[in-house]
């Protein structure tokens, strides 16, 4: 295991290189880039030529959605184009870019005049609680509920809880994340949770106890929208699962030797339904980490990560665009080498080891 494990370790360097290569020449390409969105920004204010200077020129705060550079003097935009290092090649840029990126320094945002890697240490506690949380919840009620569902296939419990299921699947997150602040945060009725932020803003002044509290009291209706939108794809998943395992010979075998239910479900059709499962389990959590979070995010102003990357991409902020885009794939690289290794511990005849070779 440990052998394949170096192996894996080692090819995601070229996984990461190709992803980062190909997304950096498809985002260079677009239109309306930092400079297009720089001249949009100082034409609104009316200041196009006393923002920039010949040093090298102040960074705005924000961005337009514009692409303004049409008609707009040389000099400034050769000025513009040395102040967001547009002055080199492309391939120039892309191998400084992955020079910085070994040693993870994402440099410095074009429109936040912050560094990077400050930004997303501000933001992750928030995608990290958000990620971890759902994805914790949502598995420990989707296990037994879809095991349930499949040894009482047919009964009023199947029925009863497909209804809820299928509700679930089609009403998105961030609508039920909407229906709980009219119902729970003061929306129209009852004014029960926090509607912003990840903790108060005494928070650093509470006690241990009263801390822990005040978080999952933020987290409460953020986290519980995510799971209701989060928990029937991976029910029913789980519910077919354990029914095609079910109905195979080696389970009425095994009832035939006198084994009890409970051992037959347990120690032996739970192993190999379990497999499917577990290979969900990477591109659940960074969907939930990183994507499915940002209405969320948005409508319980939790300034996470998706959050950030979207606004970044609408800025055409490409430090953080590559910042962020590096991490969800370096996450998701590792997330996947987790949930093979976990494939043998779950079951020891799995052997990727052997079978590459």
């Amino acid at each position: 295991m440990l052998a394949y494990a170096l192996r894996r370790i080692l090819l995601m360097i070229p996984t990461l290189f190709a992803i980062i290569v190909v997304n950096f020449f498809i985002i260079q390409a677009a239109p309306g880039g930092p400079v297009d969105q720089m001249i949009a920004q100082l034409k609104g204010r009316g200041d196009v030529t006393s923002r920039v200077t010949a040093g090298g020129g102040e960074t705005a705060k924000t961005a337009g959605v514009s692409r303004a550079s049409r008609g707009i003097d040389p000099a400034l935009l050769a000025r513009l184009n040395k102040l967001y290092g547009f002055d080199k090649p492309p391939l120039e840029r892309f191998w400084i870019m992955i020079r910085q990126y070994a040693s993870f320094d994402f440099g410095t945002s074009f429109f936040r005049d912050r560094s990077v890697i400050k930004l997303i240490e501000d933001k992750l506690p928030v995608s990290i609680s958000l990620g971890l949380w759902t994805t914790f919840i949502v598995y420990f009620i989707s296990i037994p509920l879809g095991i349930a569902k499949a040894v009482r296939d047919g009964s009023n419990f199947d029925v009863w809880t497909s209804a809820v299921v299928i509700v679930g699947y089609a009403i998105p997150g961030f609508l039920f994340a909407i229906l709980l602040i009219v119902l729970f945060a003061g929306g129209s009725y009852f004014q029960w949770f926090p509607l912003r932020g990840l903790v108060s803003d005494d928070w650093a002044e509470l006690g241990l106890a009263a801390k822990i509290v005040d978080y999952f009291w933020h987290i409460a209706l953020p986290v519980l929208a995510l799971v209701i939108g989060g928990f029937a794809s991976l029910t029913m998943l789980t519910k077919n699962s354990f029914m095609e395992e079910i109905n195979k010979q080696y389970v009425v075998t095994a009832r035939a030797k006198g084994l009890s239910e409970r051992r037959v479900l347990y120690g032996h059709v739970f192993r190999n339904a379990m497999l499917l499962v577990i290979a969900g389990f990477p591109s659940a959590f960074v969907g939930i980490l990183f994507t499915g979070a940002l209405l969320v995010e948005v409508i319980f102003s939790l300034d996470g990560l998706g959050l950030l990357g979207f606004q970044a991409a609408l800025a055409r902020d490409y430090p953080i665009m590559f910042a962020t885009l590096y991490i969800y794939t370096l996450v998701g690289l590792v997330m996947k080498l987790i949930s093979d290794l976990t494939y043998m511990l779950v079951d020891p005849r799995i052997d990727f080891a052997t079978r590459e070779t």
